[in-house]
């Protein structure tokens, strides 16, 4: 391709070189959309995509100069597919990371909700695009504000802007970084019935001294008596909970970005 300027001046740009121009943009930006998309709090469905986009691209051309050189592979053929699946492999597994500690939390919040009798009382939520309980989505709250309190968006990002320092593009996981994502998804989830643990055990003991009272006093209607109080002890047990769930919150978004750490092969901390 030659573009004629003034003066005489004669720019010839080659096909090659414009496909790694466009690479260079291009891989890092597939990545980071990836990440972004399947993050929590960037990824909200209520953020416009053309937010997600945006940063996504302004990031690529801040970080692409300190790249190394891309693979001179035609833009369009089967190996340059093959590239942008790895980098939404590749991102979508550091998000994922982070996500699953958000749904732990509203696993949590679901059990909880359930046993104080508020399965009927669901809400839209943004956060994960279904219905869920009051509860859940309070809960999910805060976590959403724990993890911006601890800055953990920013550090997200910054741990997918190194990745291509220690997973250059090109280089795919190894099977040993999807047994560590499964792993954390399993343990993860042991963190979410925890966090319920102490509501669970409270609404246990109260609905056995209800079973109890009402078969002493069988003229008692359960139903008129047990919501209002399986209720009260719900709402009670979780006030007296608050301040124990930010340590624990913080713990498992810090566990959770180590293991994101782990996945694209950068040391720990």
């Amino acid at each position: 391709m030659r573009i004629q300027k003034w003066g005489g001046f004669v720019l010839s740009v080659t096909s090659a070189q414009l496909d790694l121009w466009l690479s260079t943009l291009l891989y890092p930006m597939v990545r980071l959309l990836a990440m972004i998309s399947s993050a929590p709090i960037l990824g909200n469905k209520q953020v416009p995509a053309r937010v997600k986009i945006g940063l996504s691209v302004l990031m690529a051309i801040v970080i692409a100069p300190t790249l190394a050189p891309m693979p001179a592979i035609p833009l369009g053929s089967p190996q340059s597919l093959l590239i942008m699946v790895q980098q939404i492999i590749i991102g979508v597994s550091m998000g994922f990371t982070m996500r699953i500690v958000f749904t732990s939390v509203e696993m949590a919040g679901e059990f909880s909700g359930l046993q104080m009798g508020l399965g009927f009382a669901s809400f839209y939520n943004p956060q994960s695009a279904s219905s869920s309980t009051v509860t859940a989505q309070f809960m999910g709250i805060i976590a959403t504000l724990a993890f911006l309190s601890m800055n953990g968006h920013l550090m997200l990002l910054a741990l997918v802007t190194e990745s291509f320092h220690t997973l250059p593009v090109g280089q795919m996981m190894v099977t040993k970084s999807f047994y560590t994502a499964a792993q954390w998804g399993a343990t993860i989830f042991a963190y979410g019935l925890q966090l319920s643990m102490p509501l669970l055990a409270a609404l246990l003991i109260t609905n056995l001294a209800l079973g109890i009272m009402t078969r002493a006093a069988q003229q008692l209607n359960p139903f008129a008596i047990g919501f209002p109080i399986t209720l009260t002890v719900g709402f009670f047990v979780l006030s007296l909970s608050l301040p124990y769930l930010a340590p624990m919150l913080d713990r498992m978004a810090t566990e959770g970005l180590a293991t994101a750490l782990k996945l694209v092969k950068l040391p720990l901390p």
